[in-house]
């Protein structure tokens, strides 16, 4: 007698929406600031909160003057950040020290708050070799400019962070077009095989450059793509910071223990431009649109809930502000006073050995320098 199984019809639709139901999204604080989620509260001090707002609100400031910047011809590749704030700085508030974090283009902040000097991120941005010099002993790499290509690199780093034993993890952020990319996807297969202690973040903050998320994928949340590669997928309200810092944490202390990578999804918003390099972001984007996720801006959202806790005032604030405005003076000066780059410094540094057809191009340019 044939089994019931083999006679069965193929509930493929069915498949799918089981799929789709187990990925809700992860929050903690709504758009009020008011706790949602009592059980998944972090266990952070006052003065912990208290940090983590100076950071967003620090980052919110760097955004606001680095766009000025690159206006007035003073910086050169940007891409803002503004509104993604509890996505980068809540999420890198869960990680040590002894993390790499392997950054896209607009993770910046990221690698600041890991030790960056602000001055070297302004040489980043124009492109000078001194924006990463030297910059080993932080655990950072530089920020990726090929999209989605850190993913792969993130699977290494975090192989290399296993095979020494070491407690760490290697973090990585793409955007929702970054899971568009072939590298997203062996990155995430490569990791789960070898179950190395990896988070991946993508930042959905509904748009790669101009192209709408339900357009790139017919999968209802970029989280749920993890079930292919058979790791933890979560999706967190991105403009949420204790929701992020909780999944990420979570991501960390599992990684370390053993149990591999995770994939977090971050349901954000960047209100500005893809980058300052020339994108109109009103040519994709509805004024309603925009109208309704500053409603869920997550600078506004924290500042409700340390207020509602009496942890946090409008004089902290102007300090946070203050203090931003003064350092980022001071780096902007010192990024100034950096040597002119020439070609012979960067054909200099490209290898530790040069090859022949290097050292050849070395001295022409040594020479033309030299007049």
């Amino acid at each position: 007698m044939a089994s019931k199984t083999k006679n069965a019809k193929l509930e493929v639709a069915s498949q799918l929406d089981a799929v789709d139901k187990e990925f809700q999204t992860f929050q903690i604080l709504n758009e009020e600031g008011e706790v949602v989620n009592e059980k998944a509260l972090p266990d952070l001090t006052d003065e912990q909160l208290q940090e983590l707002m100076r950071r967003m609100v620090y980052t919110r400031i760097l955004d606001q003057r680095s766009i000025s910047l690159n206006r007035q011809g003073r910086l050169g590749f940007y891409a803002p950040t503004a509104g993604q704030e509890a996505s980068q700085i809540a999420s890198h508030f869960a990680l040590e020290k002894e993390d790499f974090i392997l950054p896209g283009y607009r993770d910046v902040p990221q690698v600041i708050w890991h030790g960056l000097p602000l001055s070297k991120a302004f040489l980043w941005s124009r492109g000078h070799y001194q924006g990463f010099e030297n910059t080993a002993a932080l655990n950072v790499l530089p920020p990726q400019i090929i999209i989605g290509a850190q993913y792969v690199q993130t699977a290494g780093v975090a192989l290399g962070l296993k095979k020494k034993g070491e407690k760490a993890v290697a973090i990585t952020y793409t955007g929702d077009g970054g899971t568009s990319q072939g590298d997203f996807y062996e990155g995430i297969n490569f990791a789960s095989a070898y179950q190395v202690p990896a988070i991946f973040v993508v930042q959905n903050n509904g748009f790669a450059i101009s192209t709408p998320r339900h357009k790139q994928t017919a999968a209802k949340t970029l989280a749920q793509k993890a079930v292919a590669a058979g790791i933890p997928g979560i999706q967190v309200d991105g403009m949420d910071p204790l929701a992020v810092y909780v999944a990420v944490k979570d991501a960390r202390e599992r990684a370390i223990n053993g149990e591999g990578p995770t994939l977090i999804e971050t349901l954000t918003y960047r209100y500005g431009p893809h980058t300052m390099s020339g994108d109109d972001p009103t040519r994709y984007r509805t004024k309603e649109l925009d109208s309704e996720w500053e409603k869920k801006d997550p600078l506004v959202r924290f500042r409700k809930y340390l207020e509602n806790k009496g942890i946090w005032n409008e004089e902290m604030e102007n300090a946070a502000i203050e203090q931003a405005k003064e350092e980022i003076k001071e780096a902007i000066k010192e990024a100034d006073q950096a040597p002119k780059q020439k070609v012979s410094d960067l054909i200099s540094i490209m290898s530790k050995e040069l090859p022949s057809n290097l050292k050849e191009q070395y001295e022409i340019y040594k020479e033309k320098e030299s007049k």
